[in-house]
């Protein structure tokens, strides 16, 4: 099973009773404000959950000399969720 937008808008409308569209609306805002975050050079911590930051990654091509730098997200989930992970495996 797969989660995207469309479901979980429609599963937190479910459960908090808020309409779909006062649910992607929070989601849209959510994910702008993180987008603002990781640019900025910040980090999100979720308690419980998990970790997102960004880290500048140099990768070599065929030529050393030849450097390409580039960010990438790196997401570190939290004790308690890959203890939960694992008990479900």
């Amino acid at each position: 099973m797969s989660l995207n937008k469309k479901t979980m808008v429609r599963e937190i409308g479910r459960r908090t009773r808020l309409s779909n569209r006062d649910v992607e609306r929070v989601i849209e805002t959510l994910v702008e404000v993180w987008t603002e975050e990781l640019v900025s050079g910040g980090r999100i911590e979720i308690e419980h959950f998990m970790v997102l930051e960004m880290q500048i990654v140099e990768r070599y091509r065929d030529n050393p000399f030849l450097r390409t730098r580039f960010r990438q997200v790196k997401l570190r989930a939290s004790k308690a969720l890959r203890e939960k992970l694992n008990e479900q495996s």
